[in-house]
């Protein structure tokens, strides 16, 4: 189980926001538990990109980050046309290992609260190969704009 030192601010990290739409949903018209890891993939990308780093442009320099170990906490379902918003953090990065978290926040009016608690390790790995790699100096560089100020990479 991967643990955090403790909670991290609601307004810490990289943030991108959604909306619910029907594709979405089961049959209830809650989302499908298994969409929240697409939600927090796109997020992911969108952050990376915010901080320049292109995931396309990644691979094609042979560089490729792939989800190693995911833990989900579901605290409460989003529903139909709810916005949302996904929080996205770095907790670590050494080696080949970058790990994330990622907090999928219900909007609602001026607040905010967490619906799903992602715990998220990527491995960096050669495009082509698959096999493991440090992560590039230039991408560690470029991830630390998304850690918390009192952070250090270790």
């Amino acid at each position: 189980m991967m643990t955090l030192p403790g909670p991290l601010p609601l307004d810490a990290g990289h943030k991108c926001r959604f909306r619910v739409y029907y594709e979405d949903t089961d049959a209830g018209g809650i989302v499908y538990h298994a969409r929240y890891l697409a939600f927090a993939e796109r997020a992911r990308a969108e952050a990376l990109r915010a901080h320049g780093l292109e995931v396309g442009k990644l691979a094609q320099e042979g560089v490729s980050f792939v989800a190693r170990h995911l833990e989900v906490d579901y605290k409460f379902p989003l529903r139909l046309d709810e916005v949302f918003e996904v929080q996205t953090t770095v907790t670590k990065q050494h080696g080949a290992r970058l790990c994330l978290q990622q907090r999928i926040l219900a909007v609602e009016g001026d607040g905010q609260r967490v619906a799903v608690l992602l715990q998220v390790e990527l491995a960096c790995v050669h495009t082509h190969s698959g096999k493991p790699q440090r992560i590039p100096s230039s991408c560690q560089r470029a991830l630390r704009g998304l850690e918390l100020p009192n952070q250090l990479s270790s």
